[in-house]
C-alpha cells in the first residue's frame, strides 16, 4: 500500500453541484476512514477565508492510501463529485508523507 493525493479542480460556478453531491462524496471518505486508510481531507475554499460562503471552493485534496495508483485513480474517477461535474480534473499522484 502506498499513498496517493488526488486533487480535483472545481468547474466555474461548481457550488451548487458541489452541495448536491456532498453527502455521498463525504460517505465515500467516511468509508476510507473507517479503513484507516484516510490521510487528510478537505477542500480549497475560492478566498482567503475558512469558511468562503458564496464564493464557494476551487477544489478539492484528498490524500489516502491505496494498493496502486492504478487503484487510486480508478477510486477518484468514481467519486460522485466527478459524476456531478463538479470537478473540470482531477489528478492522481504517488505522495511520500515526511512530516509529521
Amino acid at each position: 500500500m502506498m499513498l496517493y493525493a488526488i486533487v480535483g479542480e472545481d468547474v466555474k460556478d461548481g457550488l451548487p453541484l458541489r452541495r448536491q453531491a456532498r453527502p455521498a462524496h463525504l460517505a465515500r471518505l467516511e468509508a476510507l476512514r473507517e479503513e484507516g486508510r484516510l490521510i487528510l481531507a478537505g477542500p480549497f475554499p475560492s478566498i482567503d477565508c475558512e469558511d468562503p460562503g458564496e464564493a464557494g471552493f476551487s477544489g478539492s485534496l484528498i490524500v489516502a492510501e491505496f494498493e496502486s495508483l492504478e487503484a487510486a485513480r480508478v477510486w477518484a474517477d468514481a467519486d460522485p463529485y466527478v459524476a456531478a461535474g463538479v470537478y473540470s480534473c482531477v489528478t492522481v499522484r504517488p505522495f511520500r508523507k515526511v512530516f509529521p
